[in-house]
């Protein structure tokens, strides 16, 4: 339903908030200011076991098509920041820093390069681990609005660059939900907002750690980093990140029941090998073993791949 009339004049109210921002319509946390607005334009990624509210939402395997909505080609490829919330553990940070230092030139990412705009320009295997800062909030419970103004506070304050060519992921710490479905309807979103007058890409990943952890997380106990917590939101960071560079204003590319290549494949791991640090990984991006979903691969010889 996001792909209809009603979800892109969702996008564009969103936009709008964000941009005027009168008193009227803010909201206050004990945060950030930020303005109310509707989700109806967030795409997130269901569980794997699918609730009612996602029971639309099952990947299929017919083609994904382009509905000539930009994509991120940048020939310098795409730059990843991370915003951390709540009490992060430096080795925890860490593994999720490994992975953003990683993904790019892999075979993995690669298979976005099957992605193209309206000029025919591919997304380049390129992600670039380009600047972090850590918000002061102590809330345990995040809205909508207020993860976009997590994102938007820290663009603001100077804290990070507004970039354009960026996703900015806020990553909230075990113990921090989100409270449109965190762990109950999904496990992670990506969407877009006008901030400081630009178009700005975002992308929502919680740590699962805790009584539902299996709600997000394929390995609950052993882990390729030992830290299922982490390792499950790599997984969903992939989903998002590579969502976002092939469809990131939610216009661009899916498939006819609205699925976007990270949701077609989500939940499959194709071939598996025991990881070192203990549990299955299915790949290695610089020195680190990980398992992460498939990702499904544009063109003549549409799929699930792994490369």
């Amino acid at each position: 339903m996001r792909r209809t009339a009603l979800a892109a004049a969702a996008a564009t109210s969103l936009a709008l908030a964000a941009l005027a921002a009168p008193a009227a319509s803010a909201i206050t946390t004990s945060d950030h200011a930020v303005a109310s607005t509707p989700s109806a334009a967030i795409d997130k990624a269901a569980l794997p076991i699918r609730v009612k509210g996602h029971a639309g939402r099952t990947a299929s395997s017919t083609n994904i098509t382009y509905h000539n909505g930009p994509v991120m080609t940048a020939s310098a490829g795409t730059n990843a920041y991370y915003i951390w919330y709540g009490a992060w553990a430096p080795g925890s940070q860490t593994i999720l820093r490994d992975f953003a230092a990683g993904i790019g030139g892999s075979p993995y990412f690669g298979i976005n390069t099957t992605y193209t705009d309206r000029a025919g320009l591919k997304v380049a295997n390129k992600v670039g681990f380009a600047g972090e800062t850590t918000d002061a909030g102590t809330l345990t419970s995040l809205t909508d609005a207020q993860i976009q103004g997590v994102v938007s506070s820290a663009i603001v304050s100077g804290r990070l660059p507004k970039d354009t060519n960026g996703v900015y992921f806020v990553l909230t710490a075990a113990g921090v939900t989100a409270s449109s479905g965190f762990l109950t309807q999904y496990c992670g979103w990506h969407t877009h907002a006008t901030l400081s007058g630009s178009d700005i890409k975002y992308s929502f990943v919680g740590d699962p750690t805790g009584p539902k952890i299996s709600s997000c997380a394929q390995q609950t106990t052993a882990s390729p980093n030992g830290n299922p917590g982490v390792d499950a939101m790599i997984s969903v960071l992939a989903h998002e990140l590579e969502e976002t560079v092939t469809d990131p204003d939610l216009n661009a590319w899916y498939d006819r029941q609205g699925a976007e290549n990270g949701d077609k494949c989500a939940w499959t791991f194709g071939t598996t090998y025991a990881a070192g640090g203990g549990g299955l990984a299915n790949m290695k991006l610089g020195s680190r073993d990980f398992l992460i979903q498939r990702n499904w691969k544009a063109g003549a010889s549409q799929g699930c791949f792994l490369s």
